[in-house]
């Protein structure tokens, strides 16, 4: 099975080290670079991990998965590069896949060795718990087989997707961002259950599984969809759930109304253009 390192020990490369395990990975086949020592104590103690440093662990893998912070990448990278060009030497086919937010893959394209396959993807917090949402875009020199394994491998911390690099940053406004959305909306929920008489434990048991089985109840209809090929559009059917929920004259209709004259639309779509914006203008390239 091909040998993965994971460069960088935070919260996304411990979702990953922790999903790969949960998928069947063996441990002998996975080895993480971390450089802060109690973090690095902490993921071996934990996982059973093979810590080392970052040359040591490129040379020998398949795929280097870097997840570090976007200030430490341009470090990070002059050691993966020295490594990655000895492990051309050596004939091993290697893949480097970027969860650096912001750090594009002509940044690295630009530092490795010539052709060197590079994929980029987003994931989003969800990952930590298994069911996070992954966005994949391939660089100039990626095959469609190396983006496919990229994807399998990330399948392991919940669905994956691809889309070209130029969307990225849009994608980062609404998954990547998009559960700090959706915890402001369940607080304002609670909130408002609370201001309305119910005690805060019931009013948050009641606004999480809510939004949980609502999800749940989202994701199956599209399935079915999906499965049975139907003609309506998919972005059409978080509307139709809700007209079904939605009796005329209803509570809900009264209340759906006020989210309107709220301007709750226009300030998500605001939301999602600053975020996107930001995005882009954090954006760390090949220049």
């Amino acid at each position: 099975m091909a040998r993965i390192a994971i460069i960088g020990g935070g919260s996304m490369g411990e979702a990953l080290l922790g999903g790969l395990l949960r998928a069947g990975r063996q441990v002998k086949d996975l080895a993480v670079a971390e450089r802060m020592p109690e973090r690095a104590r902490y993921l071996a103690d934990t996982y059973s991990v093979r810590m080392t440093t970052v040359a040591e662990a490129v040379e020998t893998a398949s795929f280097v998965i870097i997840a570090v912070k976007p200030a430490d990448a341009e470090s990070v990278v002059g050691e993966v590069a020295e490594a990655a060009a000895r492990a051309e030497s050596n004939s091993v086919e290697q893949v480097l896949v970027s969860v650096v937010a912001g750090v594009t893959v002509g940044f690295y394209e630009s530092r490795l060795p010539a052709g060197h396959p590079v994929v980029r993807v987003m994931p989003n917090a969800p990952a930590l718990v298994g069911a996070g949402i992954s966005a994949l875009a391939a660089g100039r020199f990626a095959s469609p087989e190396q983006l496919a394994e990229v994807s399998a491998l990330f399948e392991c911390v919940g669905g994956v997707l691809t889309v070209p690099e130029s969307q990225l940053d849009a994608v980062t406004a609404v998954s990547g961002s998009g559960p700090a959305y959706f915890f402001l909306f369940v607080e304002a929920l609670v909130d408002a259950a609370v201001a309305n008489g119910l005690n805060r434990a019931v009013a948050t048991d009641l606004a999480v599984q809510t939004m949980a089985g609502s999800a749940a109840m989202l994701l199956d209809r599209i399935d079915s969809e999906r499965t049975a090929g139907a003609d309506v559009g998919l972005d059409t059917t978080p509307a139709r759930l809700r007209a079904i929920v939605t009796s005329p004259g209803g509570t809900t209709a009264a209340g759906l109304r006020e989210l309107e004259r709220g301007g709750l639309r226009a300030a998500v779509t605001a939301a999602i253009d600053a975020a996107k914006t930001r995005s882009e203008q954090l954006g760390i390239t090949s220049e």
